[in-house]
């Protein structure tokens, strides 16, 4: 209700359940297939561009195209994870994702354990990369170096040449 009150610009599914405290997976699109189109088209109708938090499964993928989704938004935990522990080829998998999503006509969006130090690398190795989600990261960071400072470092993480 407070989504189709306010009517954003752009409008992420999130699949977390009442009470918990941030996601641990992406969209099962598949099995949510027909919750997920009503949704899609309920929200698009309203001029709403709708993105579906996924994993990096072309099945899911696919899927979400299949049922009208604008974006996706990869969840990136699993970079994030592997990118800490030295392991840069974690970031495979979502370039993979991010074109065939490219390849289906989806706008290709990541979040989640993203930050001012697994950004660049990131950005700078997954194609097609429209926009990310950085909540927690900066604003905790912004309390030691302020707002400002916190975005301006943020977004010196995406200035880099493309492809």
């Amino acid at each position: 209700e407070l989504v189709l009150e306010t009517r954003p610009e752009q409008v992420t599914l999130v699949p977390d359940p009442p009470g918990a405290l941030t996601s641990d997976h992406g969209w099962d699109v598949i099995q949510h297939r027909e919750l997920l189109t009503e949704t899609v088209q309920s929200l698009q109708a309203k001029g709403m561009r709708v993105s579906l938090f996924t994993g990096t499964e072309e099945a899911q993928i696919e899927a979400a195209a299949s049922i009208g989704a604008d974006r996706i938004e990869l969840y990136t935990e699993p970079y994030a994870l592997g990118y800490a522990n030295g392991q840069s080829e974690a970031v495979v998998p979502f370039a993979r994702a991010a074109a065939l999503a490219h390849a289906c006509g989806l706008g290709v969006n990541a979040g989640h354990d993203l930050d001012a130090n697994n950004l660049r690398y990131f950005a700078a190795n997954v194609p097609y990369l429209e926009e990310v989600s950085i909540g927690h990261a900066l604003i905790s960071e912004a309390l030691y170096a302020g707002l400002e400072q916190t975005v301006k470092t943020y977004l010196a993480c995406l200035d880099i040449p493309r492809t």
